[in-house]
C-alpha cells in the first residue's frame, strides 16, 4: 500500500497555502534555476526515461495510469508494468495494455507471487534500459507535461540524481495550471527529511544507476526510507514546486483505516532507527525526531477520530 503524501496530509486534503508546512525546512537550492516550461524546443525523439508501475489487483485502475503516461507531451522510451502476483483478471487487463500499446514500449514483468510495492518497483527498476527511471502507481495518474518538465530540469542539473514534485489529491478536482512563468525548485537536505517526506513516490524520477533500492521487507514507508537513506549518503536530491501527479487514494479515515496509520507511523519510525543503527543520525537526532513523529501521528489519529464522531452526528 502506497502511503499518501504530506501534501496531503495522510487524509486527503490539500492545504492550499499552509502546504509549505510539508516541506518544512527546504533551502533554496544554489545552482537550480526555474525550469521553462514553454516546450521542448530541440529536445528529439522520445524522453530517456523508463516508467515503472507495480501493479496488484488494479484492473479497475491501470487504463487512467497508463494513458497518463501514453499520452505525455515528452513520451517515455519504455513503460513497464510489474505483475505483483496477481489473479487472472488483472493479469489480463494488463495483457491488454499491452495489447492496446504494442510491446515495443509496454513490456510485463511477472513475480511469482505478491511481494509489495516495494519489490515490484525494484524488479522494474532492474529491468529499465534508459538512464532515467520514474515511478507510478496503477491508481494514480500524472499531469501530461510531467515528463517534459521534470526530466528537462534533470538535464540540466546533472548533480541531481532524485527529483521529485507536489502532488494533487485528486478527490479535490484536477485544476488547471500555468507554468508560463516556469517552475522553481528547491534542495532537499537530510535535516529537511527527517522533518517529513514531501515526495509521494509517483512524483519521483531519479537515475537508474544509484545504487540503493526501495527495502523489499517493507510494505509501508519504503519510500521515505529509500529518499533518506540516499540523502544520507550524499545523493543530491531537489523538490519542484510544482503538483505533476494526481493521486486518486481513499483519505485515510474515510473508510475507517486508522490501522493504516498505525502501519505508516511504524515505517516512518522503522526509517529512523535503521538511519540510527547505520550510524547517519546520533541517538539524540534519533529521538527527537521519533518523538516528533509520533506527535504527528497522534494529529492525524485525532483527525480521523473526529471525522468519525462527525459523520455519526450526521447518519
Amino acid at each position: 500500500m502506497e502511503d499518501l503524501p504530506k501534501d496531503c496530509d495522510g487524509l486527503g486534503r490539500i492545504h492550499g497555502r499552509s502546504v509549505k508546512r510539508g516541506v518544512r525546512g527546504l533551502t533554496t537550492s544554489t545552482a537550480p534555476n526555474p525550469v521553462p516550461a514553454t516546450g521542448l524546443g530541440d529536445v528529439p525523439g522520445v524522453a530517456p526515461v523508463s516508467v515503472i508501475v507495480p501493479c496488484y489487483k488494479c484492473a479497475a485502475t491501470i487504463d487512467r495510469a497508463v494513458d497518463s503516461v501514453a499520452r505525455q507531451s515528452w513520451r517515455p522510451a519504455e513503460l513497464i508494468l510489474v505483475d505483483d502476483g496477481n489473479a487472472e483478471d488483472t493479469l489480463n487487463a494488463l495483457r491488454m495494455q499491452e495489447r492496446r500499446l504494442g510491446s515495443a514500449f509496454l513490456h510485463i514483468i511477472s513475480l511469482p507471487q505478491n511481494q509489495g510495492a516495494a519489490a515490484a518497483r525494484n524488479a522494474g527498476w532492474d529491468a529499465a534500459t534508459q538512464p532515467y527511471v520514474a515511478f507510478l502507481d496503477a491508481d494514480d495518474a500524472w499531469h501530461p507535461r510531467k515528463i517534459e518538465i521534470q526530466l528537462r530540469f534533470m538535464l540540466e542539473h546533472p548533480g541531481v540524481r532524485i527529483c521529485g514534485h507536489r502532488v494533487h489529491c485528486a478527490e479535490n478536482g484536477i485544476p488547471m495550471q500555468d507554468f508560463s512563468d516556469g517552475v522553481r525548485a528547491k534542495d532537499l537536505t537530510k535535516r529537511n527529511l527527517l522533518l517529513g517526506n514531501p515526495m509521494s513516490t509517483p512524483s519521483v524520477i531519479l537515475r537508474r544507476d544509484l545504487s540503493l533500492r526501495f527495502d523489499p521487507r517493507k510494505r509501508h514507508s519504503e519510500d521515505y526510507g529509500l529518499w533518506l537513506e540516499a540523502v544520507s549518503n550524499g545523493i543530491r536530491i531537489a523538490l519542484l514546486d510544482t503538483r505533476l501527479a494526481y493521486i486518486y487514494k481513499a483519505p485515510f479515515g474515510a473508510l475507517g483505516l486508522s490501522g493504516a496509520l498505525w502501519k505508516m507511523e511504524q515505517g516512518e519510525l522503522g526509517n529512523y532507527l535503521a538511519l540510527r543503527k547505520s550510524g547517519h543520525i546520533t541517538r539524540a537526532t534519533w529521538l527527537i525526531v521519533s518523538v516528533y513523529s509520533l506527535g504527528k501521528h497522534a494529529r492525524r489519529f485525532l483527525i480521523v477520530w473526529l471525522r468519525r464522531l462527525h459523520h455519526r452526528g450526521e447518519s
